[in-house]
């Protein structure tokens, strides 16, 4: 039995010649392509048959490069989103820092145009803290005796007048603001003139123009400003701007409610008036009139008697012959007192001063005429 290898393991030619073969085809192929460029076409066609099958066999790479680039994107993209919320805090922080220096700033602007317009020193303060009762409308500034604080005086804002300094510390003050039940201030409407005094309302921010006349000539939207009367606000700032008139029928007084045109729960910063408005001074009071003494009673005027001035100026004593003129008048009276008559002309010179109106005796004899009763002599 002969035996034979399978076809499938025939071998033809050997390996040296077949490899040698295909080389020098190879190199024939390379030359002619580089002198002719005969080959380009089926380059192209077997580059566009092939392509499906590279691209088959990329798959897997592409694949695995993909998923290790998607891995390390969304571990970058959560740190870059972690780095992100820490930066939009910080700029949020930063942000509302300035609008609060710009807030600031504004304010400041007003009040340095405030203290432009106000006729008298200025002090700039910040508002530290609200005072610990919460029954008072009370705020503490950084302001004290060493600053030039001082009992009194007035803060105000750009808009018009907060309260006053009520106690005063080494460096910081209490400032009762208008709106205090305790607290009171002279107030003049602006559009007539009218005077008053407005009184605070405690928590509820307003202010109440008390004892004001049912017919008061007030209407709502009335600016106030202070009058200047008591010599501590100067005249001219603005206070409150009416917001309800009350009118009772039963009362004698009507209720005038205002609403305080300052930032009193706004406002940071304060102007503190550190001077008093110049005031013309006041008039010295008058002495008082001595008492006069040793003056004598007067006596009863009857009807038809001349007056007796009490005050005229001294002059020599009346001559006497005027007395019998008197006399002839009434020859009957005279008559009746003889003794009276007689004492007249010695008391007469003793008090000048009463005689110091005499009267004439009459051109006729009169009936009609009667004559001033002589003075009882007190020596009897």
């Amino acid at each position: 039995m002969e035996y034979s290898p399978p076809p499938l393991f025939k071998q033809g030619a050997p390996a040296r010649v077949k490899v040698t073969v295909f080389a020098f085809i190879s190199i024939a192929l390379l030359m002619i392509d580089a002198r002719v460029q005969v080959l380009s076409s089926v380059r192209k066609v077997a580059g566009t048959v092939l392509y499906p099958l590279q691209m088959a066999a990329l798959m897997p790479r592409d694949a695995l490069a993909n998923m290790g680039g998607y891995l390390s994107s969304v571990s970058s993209l959560k740190q870059e989103v972690r780095d992100l919320k820490i930066e939009q805090v910080a700029v949020a922080e930063k942000l509302q820092q300035a609008q609060l220096q710009s807030t600031e700033n504004a304010q400041l602007r007003k009040l340095l145009g405030a203290r432009e317009h106000v006729p008298v020193k200025t002090m700039l303060g910040e508002i530290l803290y609200d005072a610990r009762d919460s029954a008072t409308r009370k705020i503490v500034l950084d302001r004290g005796s060493q600053h030039g604080a001082a009992l009194g005086q007035p803060v105000i804002d750009n808009a018009g007048v907060v309260g006053q300094v009520t106690r005063v510390f080494p460096f910081t003050s209490e400032v009762t603001l208008l709106t205090d039940r305790e607290q009171a201030i002279p107030v003049q409407v602006l559009r007539n003139g009218l005077r008053s005094v407005a009184y605070g309302r405690g928590q509820s921010g307003t202010l109440d123009l008390r004892f004001v006349a049912p017919n008061a000539d007030i209407q709502v939207g009335d600016v106030l400003i202070t009058s200047g009367m008591d010599g501590v606000y100067p005249a001219g700032l603005a206070v409150a701007k009416v917001s309800k008139v009350e009118t009772s029928g039963a009362g004698a007084f009507g209720g005038v409610v205002c609403q305080p045109l300052a930032g009193i729960d706004r406002n940071r910063h304060l102007l503190i008036l550190t001077s008093a408005p110049q005031l013309p001074q006041r008039p010295d009071d008058e002495p008082p009139v001595p008492a006069k003494k040793n003056l004598q009673k007067m006596a009863p005027i009857k009807e038809g008697a001349v007056p007796i001035v009490a005050d005229a100026p001294k002059t020599p004593p009346a001559k006497t012959d005027a007395i019998p003129a008197k006399s002839a008048a009434t020859p009957a009276r005279v008559g009746a007192t003889p003794v009276k008559a007689a004492a007249t002309p010695a008391r007469t010179s003793a008090t000048p001063a009463r005689a110091a109106t005499p009267v004439p005796a009459p051109a006729a004899p009169a009936p009609a005429a009667t004559p001033a009763p002589a003075p009882k002599d007190t020596n009897r």
